[in-house]
Parts: structure tokens; sequence; C-alpha cells
């Protein structure tokens, strides 16, 4: 069997869950699944197309994030705009079709809801019979993943099934196994010799914030209101490529009260989330399924309205967060986390009881049972 994965990078989740579960098929060879191959569908269809989309993303969500809120919301209505989307991903569908006859897939598994609005189309047209799987990569529904011949939904948590269904999904085709990530991020290395190896201090708390790709400056007055604070605490920054925040960083850490190590871009993510006692980030459905594995509470801050605002009122209900308002006293808010451990190992307990680590085993086994099923009608 062929598994063809569909994804886009509009944010890095939709690609990070793509990856994770061709790592873990490579990890965990199945008989079944002889090849899996990832493919950037609107990449594939035009480098015009992707750089328009995946730039007017980045654009509306971090210089007109209201705008985008309300985009988001409009389109999850039944409304002239969502049909307009949807056409729109049907028109480029079209240009899926070289694609599909050179792969020849056994089953798609998408990760993106342009991807899933075209596939489907293909297969209305006739032009596709593989099952088709949507890999929802947020903690909230929105419309403009919902297709009509999708054939299973995997998505983060079980609130989202009777939302899904109020769209109009059948609840049999929803399977709440979680987001995928790598399995790095269920198993920690020892965090004391890991914080020992990078010059920490492991008898201190230590907070790791994360930037994200984008361009994010309230993360720097919130780490000036937090090494304020009479704590003892210790300070990792990860920045990721983001030069111009590395940059910033680096002019306020070597004058900092409090020890900080600052990284630009790591491939160790996973030790800096087990090693810390708080995650201070962006709530990306991606970051936030890489925290829950590791089981470190989060303090939120910066939601793009829209699916990052749905991920951290997941995070809040379930207590697995705090959030950091703009404008409020940030440092407030984490010092009354660091001085209630009570609250603190609540928070963590919450967190390690979302336990989502057969995530990617789970999908392998349905992609297995829809192309078996497929398979048999077929035959």
């Amino acid at each position: 069997m062929k598994l063809l994965i569909l994804t886009a990078a509009t944010g890095g989740g939709h690609v990070r869950a793509s990856r994770a579960i061709q790592a873990y098929i490579s990890k965990h060879p199945s008989e079944s699944i002889d090849e899996v191959v990832v493919v950037d569908a609107l990449k594939s269809i035009s480098s015009i197309l992707d750089k328009t989309v995946c730039d007017g993303y980045h654009f509306l969500a971090t210089k007109t994030p209201k705008v985008f809120g309300q985009l988001y919301r409009r389109t999850n209505v039944n409304s002239v705009l969502s049909t307009l989307v949807s056409r729109f991903s049907s028109v480029f569908s079209i240009k899926l079709i070289s694609l599909l006859e050179e792969q020849k897939p056994d089953v798609i598994l998408s990760t993106h809801p342009f991807a899933t609005e075209m596939i489907s189309h293909l297969k209305r047209a006739g032009v596709v019979t593989a099952p088709l799987i949507c890999l929802m990569t947020d903690y909230g529904p929105h419309r403009a993943w919902i297709a009509d011949k999708v054939d299973a939904y995997v998505v983060s948590n079980g609130d989202m099934i009777s939302e899904m269904e109020a769209m109009g999904v059948p609840k049999e085709k929803i399977y709440p196994f979680g987001i995928p990530v790598g399995d790095v991020f269920f198993s920690a290395e020892d965090s004391p010799a890991f914080l020992k190896r990078i010059g920490q201090d492991p008898s201190l708390p230590t907070i790791l914030i994360m930037a994200g790709s984008f361009g994010v400056t309230n993360i720097l007055k919130i780490y000036r209101q937090i090494v304020q604070l009479d704590l003892k605490f210790q300070i990792n920054v990860i920045t990721g490529r983001n030069e111009k925040l590395y940059e910033e960083f680096a002019k306020l850490v070597p004058g900092s009260p409090k020890p900080t190590k600052l990284v630009f871009f790591t491939n160790e993510v996973e030790n800096y989330m087990h090693a810390a006692d708080l995650l201070i980030t962006k709530p990306g459905g991606l970051t936030v399924s890489e925290a829950l594995a590791c089981g470190i509470p989060l303090a939120v801050f910066d939601a793009i309205p829209g699916q990052e605002e749905d991920n951290a009122n997941f995070l809040l209900t379930h207590n697995m967060a705090v959030k950091l308002e703009n404008g409020a006293d940030c440092g407030e808010t984490i010092r009354s986390l660091l001085e209630n451990s009570q609250k603190l190992n609540a928070m963590r307990s919450s967190c390690k009881g979302f336990d989502k680590s057969r995530s990617a085993e789970n999908i392998i086994r349905l992609i297995q049972n829809l192309y078996q099923q497929s398979q048999s009608q077929n035959s």
C-alpha cells in the first residue's frame, strides 16, 4: 500500500504533523504500508499560488489579526464566503491530477484544509477512489476542514466531536486520536544531565520561552517583567529562525537578573520541554501538542484570533494553561504559578492525563482499515 500525505506550509504545524506520521512509519515498519510520500499540495500546483497563500496567511495573521479573526469566524458559518473558499479549492484541484497519476496512492491523508477540499472534489468527480483521511491540526473545528468525500477525520480531542456533528459530520467518521508528534516528546532524557550540559542549574525551577517563527514582540515585554520577579528560577529562550527576535533577546540576556540560555534554533526542543517547569508560548496546534506530550503546563500569549484562540480556550478549559493578557502584568501571573506548587502540579497532571502517545499508531491502524475496506469494496 502506498500512502500519500498532502500538506501545506501555512504555518509549520501542518508539515510537522505530516512528518511525524512519516517518521513513525519509518521507525515502526508496517507490513501493509510499503511507501509513504509527503507532498506540499500548494507547491506542487504552483510556486506562485504557494507564495500567495502562505504570504497572505502570514500577513493577515501577524499584521491584521483582527481581520484574520473576522474571516475565520465568517467562513465558519454557512455563508457565501465559505462557499467561495470551497470553490477556490475545487478550481485548483485539477492541478493535482498529474501528481496523483504519478504517485498512484492507495490512501490519501491530508493535514491541510485546502488539500482536503481538493481531494474531496476529485473524489466527487470520480477522478480519485482512494480513501481520504483528514488530520485536523488544531483544538477546535472549522468548516474549512469539512468536505463531503472525507472518509475519516482525525481530531485532537473529544470535545470536537459534538461541534463537528453540528456541522454535519457523522460521529462514526470522527476519531479523537490526537495530533501526532515525534516519539521523542513522549520519552524524556535525563533532564538534570541535560540542564548541566547546556550550562543551567538542575536545582532551579526552569521556564522555557518559545516565540515561534512569526514576528513576536510582546514576548520581550513578558521577559522583562518576569526577570524582575524576586524568585529564584532560570530561563531558556528558543527564538527559532526569527533572527530579529534573537538579536533583540541578545541585547537583554547579558544583563538579565535571571540566568538565561538563548537559543536561535535547536533540534533538541523535546529536551528543553522535558527540562522545563513551565512553557511560555503562542498556542500553535503542534507546539501545544508537543508540550502536552511532554506533560508541561503552558502560559499562552498573543493567540491569533481564530484557531490559536480555539487552542488556548481548550487548554484553559482543561486546566492545562494560564493566559497572559495583553496590557496586564504578566510577571504576577507567572509569580502566582511558581509560588503555588499545588496549582502548577495540578496543571501538570492535567497535561499528562491528556495522553495521546498512541496517536500515530492509531492513525496507521485507521489507514490500514480504510485500505482494507476499499479493497473489499472494489473486489
